[in-house]
């Protein structure tokens, strides 16, 4: 009951009617999964579209670096959950990257 209760908070209001009547946790997760989760064509398209997001990324010299590394992050996180595997090193490094590109570009 405990696993259900956490499940059904994460579900957006407006389908918590949709789920409610499902009564444990492992049925709620398969149908919240067929819902949210998309099938392969979906799930290829939007990861090919975060991770042309990831490729472009850029940090705006009036954005602060926690902000810039936080929209980075909201980049990396659901790439990983897609199934791409980025190292800590590689954000780092395109972080860095980006950083020092904003700073020339300011100077110029």
């Amino acid at each position: 009951m405990k696993a259900r209760s956490t499940l059904m908070m994460g579900i957006p209001n407006e389908h918590q009617l949709k789920f409610n009547s499902i009564k444990d946790a492992k049925s709620l997760w398969e149908a919240i999964e067929n819902r949210f989760g998309g099938n392969a064509a979906t799930k290829k398209t939007q990861r090919n579209l975060v991770k042309q997001q990831y490729e472009n990324f850029s940090a705006p010299s009036s954005e602060i670096l926690d902000q810039t590394f936080d929209r980075l992050q909201k980049l990396v996180s659901p790439l990983e959950i897609l199934g791409e595997n980025f190292s800590q090193e590689d954000v780092n490094q395109k972080f860095v990257t980006r950083m020092e590109h904003t700073c020339c570009c300011v100077e110029e």
